[in-house]
């Protein structure tokens, strides 16, 4: 009973592992390069193109420099731009980003239909030390309309970095499921100007968001900056910046799910190992069924399905491994990135996992099934003194 309970969980926890890592990589990747904030690109500092979108869009990552007021508005008032967003970043309160931002961002429909949306309070004012939460960041420092707190310099949490400032919750954001969730959004001009930032670099930015009025502009523009250009980074299209973060990460996926597929192999092992050890113990049982009218093919399907059983009972659970495993890299992405994953979403893997373990145990049954077909009737009938 133990050995079969082992067994079963050995087949549990690879049939979860497989589904896990086969959902995690494939709702990762579907989130993360489906999120663009509502933008087309990215205007940044000449450097890496992941980077600038790391920190402009997922707020992950440092800025890879900063792009002078001049700039931003030569970009603005660019004709083949729609809309340009200003952003500025250096700053956090117990390690959730603070960025200072003009309020054309909550014009921008984040998702088709959709734009950032205050759940509660009002929208902060431009020229007073107000602040905008988002609903994961207002939920885990316990932020609400009408609080006060002071921004700490850096974008990692020192104690030692307090600003003087004081700004006031203005407004808590309505759920987006995006990273702007971890950000606490306030006027450009605050955090530009924010006591112990540097005096020449006050009107900087850290990258410019920008809305095109069609795809011709990006190619244009891409032609232009990144291929001819040496002054400034346009990171477009923002899907296929991240697209390439996946398909570098993608031999640690490959090895995640070899390790799935050899605890699934282990486990199969077990099963056989398993059933061919009590083959002993139960040849006078199954010399019996023998005398009393069973086939041997009957034995032989008896001892397999047995076999199926244990997968079975493994594969069932193994819902229940997928389960715990999902809640909890969905908890950590979404705390790390602002990004939700779904751990019950239907997934094609849910189904053929199973059923890739269920054929498994079946087979791990054959070798001790073909043992049983060929146990002797007449010697294994024979009273044990």
């Amino acid at each position: 009973m133990l050995s079969t309970v082992i067994t079963a969980f050995s087949i549990a926890l690879a049939s979860g592992l497989l589904m896990s890592v086969w959902v995690v990589k494939d709702q990762a990747r579907a989130n993360f390069t489906g999120v663009d904030s509502g933008f087309d690109g990215v205007f940044g500092a000449r450097g890496s193109k992941l980077q600038l979108v790391l920190n402009s869009i997922f707020h992950l990552e440092e800025s890879p420099g900063n792009l002078s007021w001049v700039q931003y508005e030569r970009i603005a008032a660019d004709r083949r731009v729609a809309t340009a967003v200003p952003i500025a970043v250096g700053d956090n309160y117990y390690g959730y980003r603070l960025i200072g931002v003009t309020t054309n961002l909550f014009d921008v429909e984040y998702r088709e239909g959709k734009k950032y949306t205050v759940r509660s309070g009002y929208l902060f004012n431009p020229s007073k030390k107000q602040a905008v939460v988002g609903s994961f960041a207002a939920e885990r420092l316990n932020l609400r309309v009408g609080k006060t707190f002071h921004p700490y310099h850096g974008l990692i949490f020192e104690k030692n970095k307090q600003h003087a400032e004081t700004y006031v919750v203005s407004g808590v954001m309505e759920q987006s499921n995006t990273p702007a969730d971890r950000v606490i959004w306030i006027p450009i001009a605050g955090l530009q100007n924010m006591a112990g930032h540097s005096a020449e670099t006050a009107s900087d930015v850290s990258a410019v968001l920008v809305k095109l009025r069609g795809k011709s502009s990006g190619m244009m523009m891409n032609q232009e900056f990144n291929l001819q250009g040496d002054v400034m980074t346009f990171a477009w299209p923002i899907a296929d910046t991240m697209s390439k973060l996946f398909n570098k990460i993608a031999p640690v996926e490959m090895v995640l799910r070899a390790v799935a597929f050899l605890v699934a192999l282990v486990a199969a092992g077990s099963i056989l190992a398993s059933i061919y050890n009590s083959m002993n113990e139960r040849r006078r049982e199954i010399a019996i069924l023998r005398a009393l009218g069973a086939r041997r093919s009957t034995i032989f399907a008896i001892v397999v399905l047995e076999a199926s059983g244990i997968a079975a009972l493994g594969a069932v659970a193994g819902f229940v491994v997928d389960y715990v495993i999902m809640s909890a890299a969905a908890w950590l992405i979404r705390k790390e990135t602002g990004i939700v994953l779904n751990p019950l979403e239907f997934q094609p893997v849910m189904v053929w996992a199973p059923l890739a373990m269920l054929s498994l145990g079946a087979v791990a049954g054959l070798v001790p099934a073909a043992k049983a077909y060929r146990t002797d009737v007449a010697e294994n009938l024979t009273p044990i003194s």
